[in-house]
Formats: C-alpha cells, structure tokens, sequence
C-alpha cells in the first residue's frame, strides 16, 4: 500500500480544506471558457479542489492512481449529486489510458510528486485536445524543504520555459497564497500556472 493509500481516509484535514478553497477559488476565473468542455483532474486526491470546479465543465472526469482516494471521489460524487462527473484510477506517468483525451486539465499539488516532471507534461500535452489548457497548481521551490520522495516546489520561470520547450503556448504563472507549515512543516507560497496546447478547441 503506498502513501497515498493510507492518507486517503485522513487526507482532509482542516488546513487542506481551507486550502482547497482557496485554490478552487484561484482556478475559476480561469474556466470562464468550459462550460461544455470535458476536464480532468488528475492526481485528484479526495476531490477537494475539483469537486469544486465540476460544475464549470460539461463533464468532469478524475484521475488517481490510489484506489482508496478514487473510491473517496466516487463516493462524493454520488453523495453531492454531481450527474457530470466519474472517477478513474490511472497513472499517466508511465502512459495515459488509450482514447482518453481532456480541453481542460487540472493538476493540484500533484508535480511536486512525480519524478519527471518533463514525461508527465509531456504526457499531459498529448491528453490535451487542441486549444484546450492545463492549470497546474504547486509550490514555489523552497530549499528549506526536503523529501527524497518530492520536488521542493518549482522556479515558475523554469517550469513555464520547460512546458514551451513540450509545445504549450501562452504559460503565465503568478504565485496566489501563502501557507504557514504547509510544506514539509515549511512555510509555503502556492503558484497556478495556466498553458496552452496550440490549436482550435
């Protein structure tokens, strides 16, 4: 069983909670444009962010690769009445279920867990359907954080000029909130990122 399995019954704490909403409230105004376009959440955990966001898109669909978290988010969905939405239990690391394909894909909190960082956005650019966008929530590198199991956050200029070395276009970045004891007990600011896969949607 890994981490994640584990976590998935205590995974919301009040803090993640309190986070999530911020950060769903940071995604929104970036959706403007799905109404009727199908999303993926992946590394959707609980569905604390996500979940949120559903009613944005015409249809929703989220990706973990712990099965106790996709049983979570399934769960929730019957519970909440979300008539829009399904859970599945994938990793794209290695390749992405045949056939599936996104206009708008989330990541939140979910790089800094995933050795290459390069394969996954390459990975998720092939996912993505022409014109759509990937919004990726993380932290800003921090030195004082350390895990020989996950990145210390990013340099939001590296990550943009590495994502329009895959092919996206437009990358804008800003950092939106800061945590105290968030990060590997560490201080933390949380960055969205918004890119584009060149194209018609």
């Amino acid at each position: 069983m890994n981490t994640f399995d584990e976590m998935a019954a205590r995974y919301e704490t009040p803090q993640r909670v309190q986070v999530a909403n911020i950060i769903a409230d940071a995604m929104r105004p970036h959706l403007a444009g799905c109404a009727g376009k199908n999303g993926i959440d992946y590394g959707c955990g609980t569905g604390l962010v996500g979940l949120q966001l559903a009613e944005c898109f015409g249809s929703m669909l989220f990706v973990d690769a712990s099965p106790p978290m996709v049983e979570l988010v399934k769960d929730k969905i019957r519970r909440m009445g979300v008539h829009n939405a399904d859970a599945l239990c994938a990793d794209f690391t290695e390749e992405a279920p045949a056939g599936l394909s996104a206009d708008c894909i989330l990541m939140v909190q979910v790089l800094l867990h995933i050795p290459d960082t390069e394969r996954i956005l390459r990975q998720m650019y092939g996912v993505m359907n022409p014109g759509g966008h990937i919004l990726i929530v993380d932290f800003d590198k921090n030195e004082a954080a350390r895990h020989e199991r996950v990145h210390n956050g990013f340099v939001q200029a590296d990550l943009m000029e590495l994502m329009e070395g895959i092919g996206y276009t437009g990358a804008a970045s800003k950092t939106f909130h800061q945590a105290e004891q968030y990060f590997m007990n560490q201080d933390a600011t949380l960055f969205l990122l918004d890119a584009t896969k060149p194209g018609e949607m």
